[in-house]
């Protein structure tokens, strides 16, 4: 028993070494890092362009995205073990070249929850024609589209989701930018663009006579996955590259907050959809129905988003108290004080504060010391002080939230690839006259 184990471990770990090298020359991994890549510069010229500094960095937000994507694959593909799904690489180009017609739209739609929804309906479609039975290129398209496992599809939308859910719970606040967006009546007030995408590259053990490349081992596997394929012709590895990735928007909730509300849903939806595919399994009449919980259900994450943020008032806007603090510099004053995002200036070395230039004139009453009252965000008085030092950032470190002299806001409305490509829709000009700094 020990030695037929231990075959079994060896031979795992050659084909996951083959499956390894498969994904090194597929193109699609290298698509998912250069479209995060895009994304996150964009994301810094926004910060730039707005605010005048850098709170991230493109190329470390992007290295650790492939990290952090590595080990959710992992993770993934260990659960995919157990689930016995029979996706080839035929699955994920389909999934790839739907999602690819989608990004011309919006870039949202590249969540793989739409293309795997839109590809078990075109393939139940297309069941009810003679397409399959041709010998041009219809029929071979036809014919792959039926050959690809639409209920292991949809649990694999579901556990990508569910890694999604937990990388949003855990990351989703760290990856947050501070904005300026359009409110009611054309007024600028403060919100948080919340964005992360993560290459998620999968190992998925498949039967033999799924898999068109690689080894294959016929030992007995110690499980008996839940997918009751064929597994009497062997099992091989496959390697399939996926993308995850989210993006909401705030102007009434702290980054950690809107985090927590959007894995909340992610979460839900994974769960209901992973349901969806076993019932689908059991009855394959129900595909068509699981297909679109997988289009509806992800659509519904959006309006509970929306429907959230619409039932409050904007947080990030100045009040009677003084000046709202929308993000916090890195390495600065007002990191070290411990300020955050959402607090209220209300007197900086004892005078009230209610706009930037009262700001900067109270910081200049004492050039080595600086004493703050700030309100919290349950509305509690605190104090905070700290002495400047020579060679430090000469101002105190904080992004106030819009005022009537801001000259930029974050554009509004999702962006099309073609978009993010030629770099545009980063932030849009209002009135006349030069970019006004918001970071004291």
């Amino acid at each position: 028993m020990g030695s037929v184990r231990l075959e079994t471990v060896l031979a795992m770990l050659q084909l996951l070494a083959e499956s390894a090298l498969q994904l090194l020359i597929q193109p699609f991994y290298y698509i998912a890092v250069l479209f995060i890549a895009l994304q996150y510069s964009r994301q810094m010229r926004m910060e730039r362009q707005l605010f005048a500094v850098k709170l991230h960095s493109w190329i470390n937000l992007t290295a650790k995205a492939m990290l952090t994507g590595l080990l959710a694959g992992l993770a993934v593909s260990v659960a995919g073990a157990f689930i016995g799904s029979t996706l080839t690489p035929t699955a994920v180009l389909w999934l790839w070249a739907v999602a690819a017609i989608l990004m011309l739209i919006r870039i949202r739609y590249l969540c793989f929850a739409y293309s795997a929804g839109i590809i078990i309906l075109a393939q139940w479609g297309v069941s009810f024609t003679p397409l399959a039975e041709r010998s041009d290129w219809l029929g071979s398209m036809a014919l792959s589209l039926a050959r690809v496992d639409a209920a292991g599809l949809l649990l694999l939308v579901a556990l990508l989701h569910l890694a999604e859910a937990i990388l949003v719970r855990l990351q989703g606040d760290r990856l947050s930018t501070p904005l300026f967006l359009e409110g009611k009546r054309g007024k600028l007030v403060g919100g948080y663009m919340l964005q992360g995408f993560w290459p998620v590259p999968l190992f998925l053990l498949v039967p033999a006579a799924d898999s068109a490349t690689g080894g294959v081992s016929t030992t007995s596997l110690p499980w008996t996955p839940l997918f009751g394929a064929d597994w009497s012709q062997g099992w091989t590895f496959v390697a399939l590259p996926m993308i995850i990735g989210f993006t909401e928007m705030t102007k009434t909730m702290l980054p950690q907050a809107k985090a927590k509300h959007a894995a909340g849903g992610l979460l839900i939806y994974s769960l209901l959809l992973a349901g969806a595919a076993i019932a689908a399994w059991w009855q394959p009449v129900l595909l068509p129905l699981a297909a679109l919980v997988s289009i509806l259900l992800h659509e519904a994450i959006v309006w509970r988003s929306k429907l959230a943020e619409s039932k409050r008032t904007p947080l990030y806007v100045h009040d009677a108290r003084g000046l709202r603090i929308l993000g916090i510099v890195p390495g600065t004053p007002a990191e070290a004080m411990g300020l955050a995002a959402g607090e209220i200036l209300h007197k900086v070395n004892g005078t009230r504060v209610f706009t930037k230039e009262e700001l900067y004139s109270a910081l200049a009453i004492n050039s080595a010391f600086c004493k703050l009252e700030v309100y919290n965000i349950e509305g509690e008085l605190k104090f905070a002080q700290r002495a400047r030092f020579a060679g430090e950032h000469h101002q105190l470190g904080v992004i106030l939230a819009p005022d009537e002299q801001a000259n930029y806001y974050a554009a509004s409305g999702p962006a099309s690839l073609i978009g993010l490509v030629r770099g545009m829709r980063a932030a849009n000009r209002r009135g006349t006259g030069e970019a006004r700094d918001n970071n004291m």
